[in-house]
């Protein structure tokens, strides 16, 4: 599987660079910190997701490559008494003859009340259960491309996008565990004129309505952002907003939605868009005729403050937001190594701002997925590359 190693090859220099965290480029160094550096073999390398938190404070993640079979690897940070992170393999991918786990994670992981771990590989929804003699890999659903990543419920239903649906142009679906196994009901389907191939894990609201985002249809060719309310003739789709509605919009979402339990508005940004077309990150509100407006609250202008944002972003409880971007410093080509950035909301309904670390290799680069928050407030994430082995980092930033 070479082809998942491409950029992990091609950014393998990083490592060596003598490049001082001093500067601009380490606005918020003093903040920052490696929890663990991936070596590709035996420990995975080349995390493209988020992390997951249970409730003892342990991450959860994945790699798509090395680990025991070179496929890839889901793994539990555990922090110790002495303030070390250790790393514990709960399964090595294999995509051989004779294996049916499928390859690599790029999804962020569910962890259910009593710590199953939820995930995704290529072909597979797998479950993670923890024992004593360690951790048994069951796979729940098995389909072709469920890459996207799922939503658990408090009663252990999963949902996400692991169907062709009754039109072929994919379905939100629900798996729900029972006495003889798993059973998997389409919710809706798309059939192209309200949009078609569902991307990223959907969301949920305080009333059980569920959100996402498509690869979108017709004039809405960026994407677009749909609403799946549960009524007395079934699911019921509506699209709040469209890409590119107008000019000057956002295109090409990159992540999934955050939901404000605080204000019901939902957050995400596009890769591309926006005045000087690097991207933005948006904000969805519900309005009182039943509509959603869409307001853009930042858009990226040159390289030193990132471009092409993606990822879910994270949401504090004061409202600030946290994403990360490409752009920003280094020397990872195309315009920096990526970096880490907070959003303030202000009560002029303005926000600002404002830069948290810059990946230079050493530390990391190439942030894909969102960052995640703890009840701290402590941010936690990957990058796919970098790191003192090249093959990425899991990194910690502290309030």
């Amino acid at each position: 599987m070479a082809h998942k190693w491409s950029r992990l090859i091609c950014a393998s220099f990083l490592g060596i660079l003598p490049i001082p965290l001093s500067g601009p480029a380490a606005e918020a160094a003093v903040r920052y910190k490696v929890l663990h550096s991936f070596r590709g073999h035996p420990d995975g390398g080349g995390p493209l997701a988020g992390l997951a938190i249970d409730a003892k404070s342990n991450l959860y993640g994945g790699t798509t490559g090395g680990g025991a079979h070179g496929e890839g690897t889901v793994f539990e940070l555990t922090l110790g008494q002495s303030g070390k992170w250790t790393e514990t393999i709960l399964h090595s991918f294999c995509s051989q003859p004779g294996c049916h786990d499928g390859y690599g994670s790029t999804s962020t992981p569910a962890v259910g009340p009593a710590g199953d771990v939820y995930g995704t590989s290529s072909t597979t929804i797998f479950q993670l259960t923890p024992g004593s003699n360690g951790w048994s890999f069951t796979v729940v659903y098995d389909y072709l491309m469920v890459e996207n990543g799922v939503l658990l419920d408090a009663s252990g239903n999963l949902y996400g996008y692991f169907s062709h649906g009754q039109y072929n142009r994919g379905a939100v679906a629900e798996l729900s565990p029972g006495s003889s196994g798993w059973t998997e009901q389409d919710l809706f389907s798309f059939d192209g004129s309200d949009g078609g191939a569902p991307r990223y894990a959907p969301t949920w609201d305080a009333s059980g309505n569920l959100y996402g985002v498509d690869e979108g249809t017709g004039r809405f060719y960026g994407g677009e952002v749909f609403k799946l309310q549960h009524t007395s003739n079934g699911w019921q789709e509506s699209v709040l907003h469209g890409f590119p509605a107008f000019n000057g919009d956002g295109h090409g979402i990159q992540g999934g939605l955050t939901y404000n339990p605080a204000n019901g508005k939902l957050y995400g940004t596009t890769e591309q868009g926006g005045k000087a077309n690097f991207g933005i990150v948006f904000e969805l509100s519900p309005q009182k005729n039943g509509r959603w407006k869409e307001s853009i609250i930042y858009q990226f202008t040159v390289d030193y403050d990132g471009a092409g944002p993606g990822g879910t972003l994270a949401i504090a409880k004061d409202g600030s937001i946290y994403g990360t971007a490409g752009g920003g410093t280094g020397p990872c080509g195309g315009g920096g190594c990526g970096l880490v950035y907070k959003l303030t909301p202000h009560k002029n309904g303005k926000w600002s701002y404002k830069v948290l670390h810059r990946f230079l290799g050493p530390d990391g680069a190439l942030p894909i997925a969102g960052p995640t928050l703890d009840s701290k407030g402590n941010l936690y994430g990957t990058t796919e590359v970098g790191g003192k082995y090249t093959y990425g980092v899991v990194y910690e930033i502290m309030p």
